[in-house]
This record gives C-alpha cells, sequence and structure tokens, in this order.
C-alpha cells in the first residue's frame, strides 16, 4: 500500500476502473498512464500523477517505472472484434509495450508485475460449437489464437514467465474474458458486444425507428464480466502465489440474441432483428472455465450479467442523452483500453 503503483492504459475503461479500485484499498502513490491526451481519458482522478506517454518506447518506460514497486500493464491496442479483425499488425505491435515494459521492470527493480493477456489467446479450434462447455488454461495450446491480437498475447504471457524465471520478477498475468461496464467505449468502432448492444437498443427506442442491426446470425455465445469483478480479481491474481494463465471471466455464458433480449428487457422495448451475416463475429462459442480460479482462489467473478448491463446501459444512457458521442469518435489510433 505504502509503494508506488504504476497503470499503464490508465485513460482506458478497465485502467480507469482500476485506478479507482486501487485507491479504494488504500493505495496513496499512484502513476496512472496513457497516450491519449487527459481530455481524452475515460476516468481522470485527483490525488494521481496522472501522465500523458507512449509506452511503446523503451525511454518512457524507463520513465514510468522510475520508484515503482507495482505494475498493471494494460496498455495495448484493442477493440471490439470489428477492430481486431481490420487491425491485425496494429494489435500485434502491442508486443513492444509488453516487452519494453518488463525490460522497464527488470531494471528499475519493480517488485510485482501484471500483464492483461485475453481469451482471444485460445485455440481456434475448440471454439467452434456455440455451446461452448467452457475454456481450460491448458486449451491455449497448442497454439491456434486470434491472429493478430491473440498471438501477440499468448507471446507476451510467455514473455513474463520466462522474465519471471530468468529476472526474478514477480509476474503474474490473466486471461481476460469480455470485460464491460461504464466509463468505456460504447461507439466510434472499438466497443464491445454489451455496450454496442446497448448503445443500438438506446438509439433504436430514441428514434423510434424499432429495428436493431446484430453482427452474424446472433447465436455465436459468449460470457460477459462487469469490470468490478475485473478489477477485484486482477489485484487478487497478483497478490497470489498463481504462477502461470489464468482464466478472470465469468462462466455465465449466452447467446448475442439472448444479450439483446436482455437489454431489451431493460429498456423496455421490442425491436425487429436485422442479421448481418457479412459482418465480423469472430469465433463460435467462448466460454470461460472457472474451476481453476475457484480452487486456487477460492473465488470467481459473479455479477450478474442483469446486474451489470443495468449499470452500462444506464450510464450509456445518459451519455448519448448529453450528446457525448462525439468524444468516443476519435481517431482510432489515439485509443488504448
Amino acid at each position: 500500500m505504502k509503494g508506488k503503483a504504476v497503470i499503464t492504459g490508465a485513460g482506458g475503461f478497465i485502467g480507469g476502473h482500476l485506478v479507482q479500485y486501487l485507491k479504494s484499498q488504500g493505495f496513496s502513490d499512484i502513476r496512472a498512464v496513457d497516450q491519449k491526451p487527459l481530455d481524452d481519458w475515460y476516468q481522470l482522478h485527483p490525488n494521481v500523477e496522472n501522465l500523458v506517454m507512449d509506452v511503446q518506447g523503451i525511454d518512457a518506460c524507463q520513465f514510468v517505472c522510475k520508484d515503482a514497486e507495482v505494475v498493471y500493464n494494460l496498455a495495448a491496442d484493442m477493440g471490439g472484434m470489428g477492430f481486431i479483425e481490420n487491425n491485425k499488425a496494429l494489435c500485434m505491435l502491442s508486443v513492444l509495450i509488453n516487452t519494453h515494459m518488463l525490460m522497464a521492470a527488470r531494471d528499475r527493480g519493480v517488485k510485482q508485475f501484471f500483464y492483461a493477456s485475453s481469451a482471444c489467446v485460445y485455440n481456434g479450434e475448440k471454439q467452434t460449437d456455440s455451446a461452448n462447455p467452457g475454456l481450460k488454461e491448458v486449451d491455449a495450446y497448442p497454439a491456434m489464437p486470434e491472429d493478430g491480437y491473440g498471438w501477440e498475447k499468448l507471446f507476451s504471457e510467455r514473455m513474463c514467465r520466462h522474465f519471471r524465471e530468468d529476472f526474478g520478477i514477480h509476474t503474474r498475468y490473466a486471461r481476460y474474458h469480455n470485460v464491460y461496464g461504464p466509463h468505456g467505449t460504447w461507439d466510434g468502432g472499438r466497443e464491445k458486444a454489451p455496450a454496442a448492444i446497448c448503445r443500438k437498443v438506446i438509439q433504436a427506442k430514441m428514434s423510434g425507428k424499432l429495428e436493431i442491426d446484430i453482427w452474424g446470425d446472433g447465436e455465436q455465445t459468449r460470457s460477459f464480466m462487469y469490470v468490478d469483478d475485473c478489477t477485484f480479481g486482477t489485484h487478487k491474481i497478483l497478490n497470489s502465489d498463481i504462477l502461470e494463465a489464468i482464466n478472470l471471466g465469468s462462466d455465465e455464458m449466452v447467446s448475442i440474441n439472448q444479450l439483446v433480449s436482455i437489454a431489451e428487457d431493460i429498456a423496455g422495448v421490442k425491436l425487429k432483428r436485422n442479421y448481418q451475416l457479412d459482418a465480423p463475429k469472430g469465433v463460435r462459442g467462448r466460454n470461460s472455465d472457472n474451476t481453476l480460479i475457484k480452487e486456487l482462489l477460492g473465488w470467481a467473478p459473479s455479477i450478474s450479467l442483469r446486474n451489470g448491463l443495468e449499470k452500462t446501459y444506464a450510464w450509456i444512457h445518459d451519455e448519448i442523452k448529453a450528446g457525448k458521442s462525439e468524444k468516443s469518435m476519435r481517431p482510432l489510433a489515439n485509443a488504448y483500453a
């Protein structure tokens, strides 16, 4: 609690929530880092050292790791399925961030290092059925991850492992499964399914055009983790004895059609569904198997999708009503999550 905590990607969705969580846990010396201008940060917290820096470069990483005791590395060039399927090279370049942050952490004597990995590391052949039984941690190998983004995440997991083995850094890494909640991207091309669906339902209701476009046939399945479970789990995993990658996600699997139905119910509206079969839709079925996290931590994400989506819907509704959509439409190259 007394050492300096560094959060990269702090101007993004999860990063902003993580800063707030660490403050609530008694951290008083926090350095929040993001490449976006401060006006573009989703949350800007008082009594925090907020730095605008691009941590792809080694010099920036050396600077932000100075005097740090713990690093949470969340910075990455990423977004929803529409973004990662069309920006594979940009996603791969995020490998510079984790590589240089690990080198700087080693050089600066950082004691703890957390890396935010992703369920996109999992073998695609294990995600072809919408009735996915849940992905176990061992299902990442033999390797066949999401092209671009998934490969970068899987490589960086190994980098964290070897920096722990070779240099003694306390590295931990978790595979995030579809995190959602308020204070995040909800339009502009980088938003993920829960935010996109909430936005579409809200706009349909406000406009009176009671229709919604759905990517694919809507039967593809996912699990969605509310951001409060994510921040709690991240901190818990960093301070655990878990040495290998572990799932951090909800195991409440739903289809996209079911997700739409929940949003419709929250809005009190029923929409005509237009299926866009040629749109990006990712793997057919993905769910988190939480056997290992329950065994090792005695805990797993538990906030229900309905409860989390109500809060997310309300926040996006207020953003749209306030006319703030233009803020999230800024150039894609300026966004770290």
